[in-house]
């Protein structure tokens, strides 16, 4: 993380972190943790075709995989992300 461009914004019903990532380190961010102390973190995924791949694997087998054979899987693909919903497509 890189501290100039760190910043936390807190109101009465809402709070808003916002990081930014070093200059040398590249790449998407796939997960973050969070709570009010180490011990009792949550782990929350970013949202990508990865991630609901992942997802969607994992909700789906063992009855879909074992169905369908490793070719025919479907390919997911991450239309829309907004705070309200998720738009995913299916291959």
């Amino acid at each position: 993380l890189t501290s100039p461009e760190t910043s936390v914004s807190v109101s009465a019903h809402n709070a808003a972190v916002r990081l930014a990532k070093a200059p040398g380190s590249t790449g998407p961010w796939e997960k973050f943790r969070f709570g009010l102390d180490a011990s009792a973190l949550q782990e929350r995924l970013f949202v990508s075709e990865e991630n609901v791949d992942g997802f969607l694997s994992a909700a789906l087998c063992p009855s879909f995989c074992s169905q369908t054979a490793p070719d025919s899987q479907p390919l997911v693909e991450v239309l829309d992300v907004t705070e309200g919903r998720i738009q995913i497509r299916l291959k």
